[in-house]
């Protein structure tokens, strides 16, 4: 069974099937924090899509990470590692991409299991 969760017009912020869920890019609310502010934010964003989900950070399979500035990949991972469950963690990609609002930092996909 498909399972989609905050839904809207055009995408689902997660979608779960066949014991995975996928989380769609996350942004930070406020686009004026800076990098640290902004993974902080993101980071929360998924860990709350995870908890609906039904699974937690630990069972993470994959994140990738677009930043439109790849000076902030320090600044990035300080927060991402304080974050992550060191025993666990998940593949991962850091893009540099230009992102829709050239106020946005950050923005991070993932897949995790059930």
């Amino acid at each position: 069974m498909i399972n989609r969760y905050q839904k809207g017009t055009r995408m689902s912020q997660a979608v779960s099937y066949g014991g995975l869920v996928y989380i769609a890019g996350q942004v930070a609310n406020d686009r004026k924090a800076g990098i640290s502010g902004q993974v902080s934010d993101v980071l929360a964003k998924i860990e709350a899509l995870l908890k609906e989900a039904g699974t937690d950070k630990s069972k993470l399979l994959a994140v990738n990470i677009f930043l439109p500035n790849i000076s902030d990949f320090d600044a990035m991972n300080t927060v991402y590692d304080a974050w992550l469950d060191p025993e666990n963690p998940a593949a991962r990609a850091c893009i540099e991409a230009r992102l829709a609002d050239p106020d946005l930092r950050v923005e991070m996909t993932a897949v995790a299991a059930l």
